[in-house]
């Protein structure tokens, strides 16, 4: 970096609640997130203090980190999400309205510890990483001195009317009320006062309210590591290893892929490796005994990231039938290791995949995703060929965009923007350098 870029280098007060190196989903993003932010802007992240342990063992890139206690609130709170969740693995909503006292009172500790650096200009704008729901409203924006950096979001992907039946299975009824959170306190100031909001994929940009359309960006928050997730030489197999990998939860439908493997001969002849664990496994692992498929399924259970960036680099083609995924991380990992994947056309992964870097299956019933998943599969499976290209085509896409180093440069580029320093307002899905 030169004197002159070292000298133009911002300073970011980076919010974000939930930042953990060893938990899994929103908290290891906005981990990796802050971390690449660090690199690129002097950044003080605030974050909660049961995150201290694992983020002092690891650190935190350049940024200072300050922890705040606001547990009195938040963990009773969680406790009691919990309980009517039946546990952790369902019940998102749920969570999300439970979630919404704590983090106020996360916010209001923010400004009282950071009040008067804020007014005496010590930092050039704050940015909000966590919590990502668009759900849950901000306290800072309308008495914020500097501007404000809101997201990424994503929400507001509509559950596929075929799936009652795993709505009710992930204990979902409450998401019926979701769109009362729009008259919540601070909802009206956190839009329309703050200065730049990101906004992953189509799904979450139409739920934001059209004045804010002009300083919006259509920035997914799904991000890759490439020192864990990169593309090996994959030697040619006559057997394809074709892997799943994410919760095993109702509304990921890891049993579209096993029931594919039951009704193809072909596919029989290939290896499927699911991984991941959650309340349907036991449901799955009789349907695997039931179906005589125990010489080509193997359940794995769950796996460090480095394990599953070993676990990609060592298959050939990434099943993911999930039918309410909001951004899809783990199709991001995938695609960075130079799978061939197959998704539902529908939400964030239909974003991600298009028919150069991977295929696409039309959202249906559970039968239909599985005859559609199950032919997809055949097809690759018998052509390595295709799959190499889609693999090759689908890293190149992943890197360029997914990349938290490029993620990171991109949001230098909106803070600069936001900030009057350049006046084109920049997209994410321009060409990123690699």
């Amino acid at each position: 970096m030169t004197d002159d870029e070292q000298s133009q280098r911002l300073r970011v007060l980076v919010l974000a609640d939930v930042c953990n190196p060893d938990w899994p989903s929103l908290p290891v993003v906005g981990y990796k997130y802050a971390r690449a932010l660090s690199r690129h802007a002097e950044t003080v992240v605030v974050t909660q203090v049961r995150n201290r342990p694992n983020i002092e063992r690891d650190g935190l890139g350049a940024a200072r980190v300050v922890y705040l206690d606001t547990e009195k609130i938040a963990a009773p709170m969680y406790r009691a999400a919990e309980f009517l969740r039946k546990g952790s693995g369902t019940g998102w909503t749920i969570q999300m309205a439970m979630d919404y006292p704590g983090y106020l009172a996360f916010e209001k500790a923010v400004w009282r510890i950071f009040r008067a650096d804020l007014k005496a200009g010590l930092f050039d704008l704050v940015h909000r990483i966590t919590p990502m729901s668009p759900t849950l409203p901000s306290y800072l924006p309308r008495r914020c001195p500097v501007p404000f950096v809101l997201g990424p979001l994503n929400g507001n992907l509509p559950w596929p009317p075929q799936f009652t039946a795993e709505l009710k299975r992930e204990r979902e009824w409450f998401s019926v009320f979701r769109r009362f959170y729009k008259v919540l306190p601070y909802v009206r100031s956190t839009y329309a006062c703050s200065g730049a909001i990101l906004a992953a994929f189509d799904h979450t940009m139409r739920d934001l309210p059209a004045a804010t359309l002009p300083k919006a960006f259509n920035f997914p928050e799904v991000g890759i590591d490439p020192e864990l997730f990169s593309m090996p030489e994959r030697p040619r197999r006559t057997r394809q290893t074709i892997l799943y990998a994410g919760r095993l939860v109702p509304y990921k439908l890891p049993e579209v892929v096993i029931r594919a493997f039951a009704s193809s001969s072909s596919l029989r002849r290939h290896r499927l490796v699911i991984v991941g664990d959650g309340p349907e496994r036991p449901r799955l692992e009789s349907l695997v005994r039931d179906q005589g498929l125990g010489d080509c399924i193997e359940f794995l259970g769950q796996k460090t990231q480095t394990e599953v960036g070993r676990l990609m680099r060592e298959s050939e083609i990434f099943a993911f039938p999930s039918i309410r995924e909001l951004g899809a991380g783990v199709v991001v990992e995938a695609m960075a290791c130079g799978m061939a994947c197959v998704v539902v056309d529908y939400g964030g992964p239909a974003t991600l995949i298009d028919s150069d870097r991977g295929a696409k299956v039309e959202l249906g019933t559970l039968d239909e995703l599985v005859g559609r998943f199950a032919r997809e599969l055949e097809s690759l499976a018998a052509d390595p060929d295709r799959v190499a290209t889609l693999g090759r085509a689908a890293h190149r896409h992943a890197m360029a965009h997914y990349a938290w180093d490029a993620k990171a440069r991109k949001t230098v580029e909106i803070y600069r923007w936001l900030l009057g320093r350049v006046s084109e307002k920049p997209r994410f899905w321009d060409a990123v350098a690699i």
